[in-house]
């Protein structure tokens, strides 16, 4: 099976992927006349202005944004970013960065279409997501791309939001404190069973406290670590930047990488991190207390912004600063050392960020995963699928990482692709409501 899922891996992965994910981010980004990169201080503004909210739905916008964050940061952020320096070299952080950009854009346009087109389910709960803009802004013959989705993002959860997180906080602790990764697995089965059996609005409250004070922690302690080497950092920043064109030659225990494998893991890496694409976060942001579709997209693309040119720049300059990233190691073990290489007790960073990363993550896919199951077969499956995602996590605390990585990246392009063949198709109502926002905006100022 892993021989299997490696071919496909490399399928979809491959150049068309690439093009389409980088494409349609440079596309959205140019059609909305750089919009997010002009709006990135209105944004924050209003998330903050945000976090009460009286209007139809059934969280706040912050906590929407919260709960997008909540599954976007995790293991991408530590591991994530580790990987593809172990297999990209320096460069591919550049790629991650670019990734991050265009996905901005990709953000805003996933939560206008998520607003703009949601709908209540069976029990009054908001609905939305790719699944629910392709079957209501597209015409009959698209509706298979919304089952197609709905399909891979319910089998998806269980690799990138529960297997790979659960296996990550195991092998962490394991690795750290020498706790049985079977302990590991049985805690955080009752840990997550005490949030997600309350639904979104439990979950929502969760993240809303957790995820802002796990955020600033990580913040802080990695600038601690890149102070105590920041004249260096500079030439760290150059290495990137050149890497990123020219590839990086083979030392220590680094193989070498070339301008290919830079972009191919930077991007790959970047999507799995901050998710812009791949049509999870929308899930999240139709469920907002908002009578805005562009607002709700303004505060939407913050998260690409905190989770990759925030959250993972920390993590990649502590890793090329340190030194160690030539020696071999690879995912977490690789940020732990790097972080321990610069200040004493720095694996131990490591471990509590990851443990408190990952399991948000799990958090955040379950309702994704569980609104994917409800536009599938309805609001019978609710319970039934929260009992099975709670079940699956001592499955993947002892699982083969390796394998849960490779299925994890496999599916994240399998989702992408009906979301952004639907993102391109429904970009002229993007455009419409973005430019009559802006236009009441100018003439209510």
């Amino acid at each position: 099976m892993q021989e299997w899922v490696a071919a496909l891996n490399s399928l979809v992965w491959g150049v068309p992927m690439l093009v389409l994910i980088l494409g349609t981010g440079l596309f959205l980004m140019l059609g909305l006349r750089l919009m997010p990169l002009r709006n990135i201080g209105r944004a924050f503004r209003m998330l903050f202005a945000g976090r009460t909210s009286t209007r139809e739905g059934d969280i706040t916008p912050f906590q929407a944004l919260m709960t997008s964050l909540s599954a976007t940061i995790g293991t991408g952020n530590i591991a994530g970013v580790a990987t593809a320096i172990a297999l990209g070299g320096p460069g591919a952080l550049f790629w991650m960065w670019c990734t991050a950009l265009v996905g901005m854009a990709t953000k805003y346009a996933e939560a206008v279409c998520a607003v703009h087109f949601r709908e209540r389910d069976a029990k009054g709960d908001y609905c939305g997501g790719p699944m629910y803009y392709i079957k209501n802004g597209l015409s009959g013959k698209w509706r298979w791309l919304a089952v197609a989705f709905a399909l891979f993002g319910s089998i998806a959860g269980f690799g990138i939001g529960n297997g790979v997180q659960a296996n990550s906080v195991a092998d962490a602790l394991q690795s750290s404190f020498g706790i049985d990764a079977k302990l590991t697995g049985g805690v955080l089965l009752v840990a997550v069973a005490a949030v997600v059996l309350g639904g979104v609005r439990r979950i929502a409250d969760v993240a809303g406290v957790l995820v802002p004070v796990m955020a600033i922690a990580y913040l802080l302690a990695g600038l601690v670590v890149i102070a105590v080497s920041i004249n260096e950092l500079p030439a760290v920043i150059a290495l990137v930047f050149e890497s990123a064109f020219t590839g990086t030659a083979a030392t220590g225990g680094f193989a070498g990488a070339a301008v290919w494998a830079a972009i191919r893991f930077g991007v790959a890496r970047g999507i799995f991190s901050n998710e812009a694409g791949l049509g999870s976060a929308p899930i999240a942001h139709a469920a907002a207390k908002t009578d805005s579709p562009v607002a709700q997209g303004m505060v939407a693309m913050l998260g690409t912004f905190i989770d990759t040119l925030v959250v993972c720049s920390v993590t990649g300059f502590v890793i090329l600063l340190s030194g160690v990233w030539t020696g071999g190691d690879s995912g977490a073990a690789l940020s732990a050392a790097a972080f321990d290489a610069l200040i004493p007790g720095g694996e131990y960073v490591v471990s509590i960020g990851l443990v408190l990363f990952a399991f948000t993550t799990i958090l955040g896919w379950s309702y994704y995963c569980e609104r994917c199951l409800v536009y599938l077969v309805g609001v019978k499956a609710i319970l039934p699928f929260r009992l099975l995602w709670v079940a699956a996590i001592p499955f993947g605390a002892v699982a083969e990482l390796e394998f849960i990585w490779l299925l994890a990246d496999t599916l994240n392009a399998l989702m992408a692709i009906p979301n952004l063949i639907a993102l391109l198709l429904l970009s002229p109502v993007v455009f419409a409501l973005t430019r009559d926002y802006f236009q009441r905006d100018a003439a209510n100022a």
